[in-house]
C-alpha cells in the first residue's frame, strides 16, 4: 500500500490575535484542511507590550523552528516589526533551501510573492479626500517604512498629494507601528504642533484611523464634520463604527488561500508564477461623510456583536478562574494540574506546554550547567525539553524528555492538523513554549495572549517560590550547623536537644547528656597556627559525630567544646561510648600523622529527668564530670617532641 506524503509547512507570523492575520491564517487553513496539509504556525506578540526585554522573550520562538522538519515556509514577516529578529528569519529561511512564499514583498525574488494592490487603492483614498472633499491640509499616519505594504501606501500618498500640488509637511506626518496606539499618539502630536487643524487624517490602517477618531472625539472634535479620517483594511471593527470607516477591502482569506495552494504545488515540484497579484478596492462610508451604498443588515450584525460580546465574556470568565485557581499552586505539578482542567475551554483538540530542562533553576547570569549550557536563557532551547502537560482530547500525560529539535513531544497523527507554536516566557528569560492543536483560540480570542502571560508568570511564580524554599533551607541551615565542623552549633543543638528532652520527660525515660572538651588547643595553635587548631577541631567534631548511635545528636557548643545528647538512654551506655571515642581518637590521630596530637575531656551522665529539672542543669552536671577528667591530666604531653 502506498502512503501518500502528506506535506508539513511552516506559517511565521506574529500577533495573529489581529484581523489581518487571523483573516490570512484561515484562507491557510482552509486550503491545507482541503489538501490534508499540517500547518506549524509560529508566532510571537512582539511589539505588544511596549517592552524590549518582553520582546525578547517572545521572538525567542522563531529560534526553535527546524526546517528541516518541513517541506515549505509561508513568511508572514510583514507583521514583524522588528527588523533585527525579520532579517534573521530571512537569513534562515533562505539556507534552509525551502519553497517560500511571502505576502506583500518582491525584496527577494527567490521567493514567491502573493500581492495585493496597496498602491492604487490608497491612491483612490487619496484622491477622493481631495477631489471629492476638497480637503487642503492632509495628514498621515504611517506604518514602519521597513514594513514593505507600509512603504506603499506611504509613497502613494506623497505621489497623489504631490500631482495635486499639495507638498506634504513633515510635522503632518506621524511614523507608527500600525497599533492603534499609534493613532492616539499621532492625534496628540498634531494637536500639539503649532500647524492649524487638518481637513483630513489618511491612515496606514484600520487599527490606528479607529484610534485617531477616538481620540479627536476626545478633544471635542468631530468626524467628518470638523475632519475626515480613513484607514486601510476593512476590518470588522472599521465597518460596523459609528462613524464607518472609510477605508480599503483586501481579499486576505483569498490571499492566503492562494498561499498555501501554491506552496502545496511547489512542494509537489510543479511551475509557479513568481507573484501572484490581487486587487484591493476602496469603501467610501462615513468618516468621509459619504455613505456607503451597500445597508448593513442590523440583525446580521446584532447577532455578530452578541456573540462576540459572550465570546469574550466566556474567555474573561476562564482568565479569572484559571489565574485564581494558579495562586494557589505551589508546585509545577499542581500547576499543571489546574491548566488541565481549564484547557478544555479554549475548544483545542490538543495542548501541550513544554519546558526547558533548567526552567526551575536559579539565574545567574554567567553561570554554565554542566552540558555547557546557558543557565539564564534567553536565546534558542534547551537540548532536551519535558513536557509536564499533554492534554490530548481529555486524556492528560507527561513526557519526561524529548528533544526540542523535533519541537512536538507527540507528532500529531494524519493531515489537515493546525498548531500553533507559542512563547513560554518571563520577561528575556526563556521558559518553554505551548503548542495548542487544532483550535481557533489562538486567533480569534481577544485573550489568547493574556492567558499565555498569566500562565506563564504563574510558572516563573512556581520556580521563584522553589528557590525561596530552597534559600530558606540554606538560611535554616546556616543558623543551625556549624559552618567549620559541619555538625549543629549551639542553636540547632537547642532546637533540637528540646524535643528529645520533652519526650524523655513525657515517656518517663532516662536521657544522657556527654560534654567533650579539647585538650591542648592553644598550644596546636600557638605552636602550629590557627589553621592546624581548626583542622584538628574539625578531625574532633568527625570523632564525636561518628560515636553518635541511632537516636543521638552531637553539637559544636562553642570554641572548643562539643555535646552529645541522646533519649532513651542506660547507665550501661556511658562506657561503651567513651570506650569508642577514645578508640576513634586515638584512630584519627595514626591516620593523620600530625606532630601534635588531638586529645579531649569528656564527661558522661545518664539520669531520669525530675519534675523542674532544666537541660541546662543537665549540661552542667556534665561538664562538671568532664572538667573533673581534665584536671587530671598534663597538658604538656599533648605536644609530640
Amino acid at each position: 500500500m502506498i502512503h501518500q506524503h502528506i506535506s508539513e509547512i511552516a506559517i511565521i507570523v506574529a500577533g495573529i490575535d489581529e484581523e489581518y492575520q487571523n483573516s490570512i491564517i484561515e484562507g491557510v487553513i482552509a486550503c491545507a484542511e482541503a489538501h490534508n496539509a499540517n500547518i506549524s504556525c509560529f508566532s510571537a506578540f512582539g511589539g505588544v507590550i511596549a517592552n524590549s526585554k518582553y520582546d525578547i522573550g517572545e521572538y525567542n520562538i522563531y529560534s526553535l523552528i527546524n526546517y528541516e522538519n518541513f517541506d515549505g515556509v509561508i513568511l508572514m514577516t510583514n507583521t514583524i516589526s522588528d527588523p533585527v529578529e525579520k532579517e534573521k528569519i530571512i537569513l534562515k529561511v533562505k539556507n534552509s533551501g525551502l519553497p517560500v512564499v511571502v505576502f506583500d514583498c518582491d525584496e527577494y525574488p527567490q521567493f514567491h510573492n502573493i500581492s495585493i494592490d496597496n498602491t492604487r487603492a490608497m491612491q483612490e483614498i487619496v484622491r477622493h479626500v481631495i477631489k471629492v472633499h476638497n480637503a487642503k491640509r492632509i495628514n498621515y499616519i504611517s506604518g514602519p517604512l521597513a514594513n514593505p505594504e507600509a512603504e506603499d501606501r506611504y509613497n502613494a500618498f506623497i505621489e497623489v498629494m504631490r500631482e495635486n500640488a499639495v507638498e506634504p509637511e513633515e510635522k503632518r506626518i506621524f511614523f507608527g507601528e500600525f497599533r492603534a496606539v499609534d493613532g492616539i499618539r499621532a492625534v496628540d502630536a498634531f494637536l500639539s504642533s503649532d500647524l492649524p487643524m487638518p481637513d483630513a487624517i489618511i491612515c496606514a490602517n484600520d487599527a490606528m484611523a479607529l484610534a485617531a477618531v477616538g481620540e479627536l472625539e476626545k478633544h471635542g472634535y468631530d468626524v467628518p464634520n470638523n475632519v475626515i479620517v480613513t484607514g486601510f483594511d476593512n476590518t470588522y471593527n472599521a465597518r460596523h463604527y459609528c462613524p464607518a470607516l472609510t477605508t480599503v477591502a483586501r481579499p486576505l482569506k483569498e490571499a492566503g488561500y492562494n498561499a498555501c495552494d501554491m506552496m502545496l504545488r511547489l512542494i509537489n515540484g510543479e511551475e509557479c508564477e513568481n507573484t501572484i497579484a490581487l486587487a484591493a478596492a476602496p469603501i467610501f462610508s462615513e468618516s468621509c461623510n459619504c455613505c456607503n451604498s451597500i445597508d448593513e443588515d442590523i440583525r446580521s450584525y446584532k447577532k455578530g456583536a452578541f456573540k462576540l460580546i459572550e465570546s469574550c465574556r466566556s474567555d474573561i470568565s476562564l482568565l479569572n478562574r484559571m489565574t485564581t485557581a494558579l495562586a494557589e499552586t505551589e508546585d509545577i505539578r499542581q500547576n499543571m494540574d489546574v491548566i488541565g482542567k481549564f484547557i478544555q475551554e479554549t475548544g483545542c483538540e490538543r495542548c501541550c506546554i513544554c519546558l526547558c530542562s533548567e526552567w526551575d533553576n536559579a539565574f545567574n547570569d554567567k553561570w554554565m550547567n554542566e552540558n555547557n549550557e546557558e543557565e539564564y536563557r534567553i536565546h534558542g532551547y534547551t537540548k532536551n525539553m519535558s513536557a509536564p502537560l499533554i492534554w490530548d482530547k481529555g486524556s492528560i500525560s507527561s513526557i519526561e524528555s524529548f528533544k526540542s529539535e523535533d519541537m512536538f513531544p507527540i507528532p500529531v497523527q494524519g493531515g489537515g492538523n493546525i498548531s500553533y507554536f507559542l512563547p513560554l516566557h518571563f520577561r528575556e528569560r526563556c521558559l518553554g513554549y505551548y503548542i495548542i492543536t487544532n483550535c481557533a483560540f489562538p486567533i480569534k480570542s481577544l485573550l489568547c495572549h493574556s492567558l499565555m502571560m498569566n500562565i506563564s508568570n504563574s510558572i516563573e511564580n512556581v520556580r521563584k517560590l522553589l528557590h525561596l524554599n530552597s534559600v530558606i533551607q540554606e538560611l535554616d541551615k546556616l543558623y543551625v550547623i556549624d559552618p567549620l565542623c559541619g555538625i549543629y552549633n549551639r542553636n540547632g543543638f537547642i532546637r533540637t536537644a528540646d524535643n528529645i528532652f520533652k519526650k524523655c520527660q513525657k515517656e518517663g525515660s532516662s536521657i544522657l547528656v556527654s560534654f567533650i572538651d579539647m585538650d591542648g588547643l592553644k598550644l596546636i595553635n600557638d605552636n602550629y597556627g590557627h589553621k592546624e587548631g581548626d583542622f584538628a577541631i574539625q578531625r574532633l567534631a568527625s570523632v564525636i559525630n561518628d560515636c553518635c548511635k541511632s537516636g543521638m545528636i552531637c553539637a559544636r557548643f562553642g570554641g572548643d567544646e562539643f555535646i552529645i545528647l541522646g533519649g532513651d538512654a542506660a547507665e550501661e551506655d556511658i562506657a561503651p561510648l567513651e570506650k569508642v571515642f577514645f578508640k576513634h581518637l586515638e584512630s584519627v590521630n595514626k591516620i593523620i600523622n600530625k606532630p601534635y596530637e588531638i586529645a579531649a575531656s569528656i564527661g558522661t551522665i545518664v539520669t531520669h529527668i525530675e519534675p523542674g529539672t532544666k537541660l541546662f542543669t543537665l549540661i552542667t552536671r556534665a561538664d562538671q564530670l568532664m572538667y573533673e577528667q581534665k584536671k587530671r591530666k598534663k597538658t604538656s604531653r599533648y605536644l609530640r617532641r
